[in-house]
């Protein structure tokens, strides 16, 4: 519980009292490495803060080469089908744990709850869903104004550990390059 009290307590100072009601409301999951745990057409119930693992964001597809891969999230960051979850409308991807991995989650209703009931809460959803935005919106230019070499340099400047966990399809596919290329591009590196 101190990993995500010390990361909400980077945007905000949280009272005792709201500090355990938060913490009431949060469960332990524990997911196995290549778990699928949400699934497409699945509502997003949860809103997990990653204690340890990797998690893949995809569009699953019937032949699994085709899979598109289009975000991970790591240990120390918040996870889960954020557009389904707001919404409650079903999911149009899936989340697969990448290693054996442990999330704090929070339901949509005790995240209500919290909203409701805590001083805190509004200010914490609000700061939370901005990071998430800012990440998806940093994709999507990265895929816009870089080329896919210039993608695969930034992706490991910035999580260096990367190629020691998550196989080479599911970063080809991430940055929009065929594992061929890829490997074509890692030659030239």
């Amino acid at each position: 519980m101190q990993q995500i009290k010390s990361y909400l307590e980077q945007i905000a100072s949280i009272s005792d009292a709201d500090w355990s009601f938060f913490i009431s409301k949060l469960q332990r999951r524990e997911i196995a490495k290549k778990e699928v745990f949400l699934k497409l057409h699945d509502i997003e119930n949860h809103i997990s803060f990653i204690e340890s693992g990797v998690v893949r964001l995809f569009i699953p597809k019937e032949n699994p080469e085709k899979e598109i891969t289009f975000g991970f999230s790591f240990k120390d960051q918040f996870i889960s089908a954020y557009d389904s979850f707001l919404t409650q409308s079903p999911s149009a991807y899936e989340l697969q744990a990448l290693t054996d991995t442990t999330l704090l989650s929070i339901s949509y209703d005790d995240l209500q709850a919290i909203y409701k009931m805590t001083q805190i809460g509004n200010l914490i959803g609000r700061l939370t869903a901005e990071r998430l935005f800012l990440i998806k919106s940093k994709r999507e230019q990265n895929l816009l104004n870089l080329n896919a070499e210039e993608r695969y340099l930034k992706l490991f400047q910035e999580r260096p550990e990367l190629l020691k966990i998550i196989p080479l399809k599911y970063i080809s596919s991430y940055i929009g390059v065929t594992p061929q290329a890829l490997s074509r591009i890692r030659k030239r590196l």
